[in-house]
């Protein structure tokens, strides 16, 4: 390319190099962006570059100049992201389960860019903090893309569903049968994305895990479930199904020994009511719950102490949990008198 017809994307590459070569604590100076325009094969004059800063700072880039060593030295200061936003962003992604290995690297490299290299090396040094396990299926990302344009476009999708086998291969359940169903939204929970959505075949609100979905597809057919979901609410949705497992939503009562406040809020709200027991030891909560093995395992992760009140039909389910333990581990275990 000519000299002449680089010099269109002067101010171009001043402001790349204000980007990848400063900040706060480090800048450039005039020279240095002389060299660097040399390099590719743009002139420039001094006093031009100080016209071109001058419309930079005009445009809204927060430049600064600072002397030292009878130098002036020019910083951008201010850029969209803050430094402790994008660790946030870093450590949101390597938290995040449903990213794959490849992609987080790819998304952390991202969001490197929105800072100079100098702040960029202290996000690389946050991708080896953590060790966790993460998703091997790069299709997730188009299934998304296809889920979340099928549902601006209100029409429903179509899938096949799949589950591990001992093998460790995902294959497809009920003999590779056709899912359809009317996706309304996607939820982040337990580190896994979910399609909430109103299926077809059973008429009444589902979800699915995206990482298990395949030959995903929209379709042409307008979606359904509009009046169910005019009232439905995602946070609280999740609140009632535990792990995203399924099962008859009802109202629990539960027994809660006191140190244990925190734990049920933290699970349902703190908008619930904490009705204090006359043993002045333990308190009393009404919960909506999804009533599955996962909530009845949760129940029993907390050491006796919560117990279910009522209804008598969800106690009595927990105390056939147990004993279906007992014929496992040969201990003699009866229900509380």
């Amino acid at each position: 390319m000519a000299r002449n017809e680089n010099q269109k994307l002067k101010l171009i590459y001043i402001m790349d190099m204000l980007y990848r070569e400063t900040d706060e604590e480090h800048g450039i100076t005039i020279t240095d962006m002389i060299n660097m325009l040399e390099s590719h094969n743009i002139k420039a004059e001094r006093k031009s570059l100080y016209n071109d800063i001058d419309i930079l700072t005009e445009y809204g880039m927060d430049i600064i100049k600072k002397k030292h060593d009878r130098n002036m030295y020019y910083s951008l200061v201010s850029r969209d992201f803050e430094l402790a936003e994008l660790k946030l962003l870093v450590d949101a992604v390597q938290s995040s389960k449903f990213i794959t290995v490849n992609k987080t690297n790819e998304l952390i490299k991202k969001i490197e860019s929105l800072t100079s290299k100098y702040e960029a090396r202290q996000l690389q040094r946050q991708v080896y903090v953590l060790n966790r396990l993460k998703n091997i299926n790069e299709k997730i990302y188009i299934s998304v893309d296809v889920l979340h344009r099928a549902i601006h476009k209100g029409v429903q999708v179509t899938f096949k569903y799949t589950s591990w086998n001992v093998k460790k291969q995902l294959v497809p359940k009920y003999e590779g049968e056709i899912y359809r169903v009317s996706p309304w939204g996607l939820i982040w929970d337990d580190e896994n994305y979910y399609l909430i959505g109103f299926d077809e075949k059973s008429q009444t609100i589902k979800h699915y895990r995206v990482d298990k979905m395949i030959e995903l597809d929209e379709t042409d057919i307008p979606r359904n479930g509009k009046e169910l979901f005019e009232r439905f609410d995602a946070a609280s949705y999740s609140k009632k199904t535990f792990g995203m497992y399924g099962g008859d939503v009802c109202t629990v009562k539960l027994k809660v020994a006191n140190k244990l406040a925190g734990v049920i809020i933290d699970r349902f709200g703190s908008d619930i009511m904490l009705h204090p027991d006359s043993d002045n030891e333990h308190f009393t909560v009404n919960v909506d719950v999804a009533v599955s093995e996962q909530f009845l395992g949760w129940i029993a992760g907390l050491s006796g102490n919560v117990e279910i009140v009522e209804p008598c039909h969800v106690r009595e389910q927990f105390i056939n949990m147990i004993k279906s333990w007992n014929k496992i581990y040969n201990v003699n275990v009866e229900e509380k008198q």
